[in-house]
């Protein structure tokens, strides 16, 4: 196969640009690039078992009005005792929502535990 003059002269930037012909005797292939010198991996010394940070839930803040001193505070027992079984029972993580329901109103209390490992007391009202 023969290649024109003038085609061979416009390849040949296109071939100077593939590169490292003249330090490895073979053209790199175009997608690729040169092996850059890596430090050697080294591991960080193992002085003790690192624990990962624990995850502390946030405080629960507790609704103060007139007229649910019964009810804040209470545990979830004491509130299925005052109003009867709870139509809905959801947790979501260590937080929990009874529902409760009568003619007048529906009454959504949220218990959250004031302490870690706690039994979850009511801290909101919602009607």
């Amino acid at each position: 196969m023969r290649i024109d003059r003038g085609v061979g002269l416009v390849l040949l930037p296109l071939l100077a640009a593939c590169g490292g012909a003249a330090e490895t005797g073979r053209v790199a292939s175009a997608g690729t690039r040169p092996a850059m010198a890596r430090p050697p991996l080294t591991r960080p010394a193992v002085t003790g078992l690192a624990r990962p940070p624990l995850h502390r839930p946030p405080t629960a803040q507790i609704q103060s009005l007139p007229g649910l001193e019964g009810i804040i505070g209470s545990t979830p027992a004491q509130l299925v005792q005052q109003f009867g079984e709870a139509r809905l029972d959801v947790w979501e993580g260590d937080a929990r929502k009874l529902q409760f329901t009568g003619v007048p109103c529906v009454l959504d209390v949220y218990l959250y535990p004031v302490a870690p490992g706690r039994e979850p007391q009511a801290t909101y009202v919602d009607a």
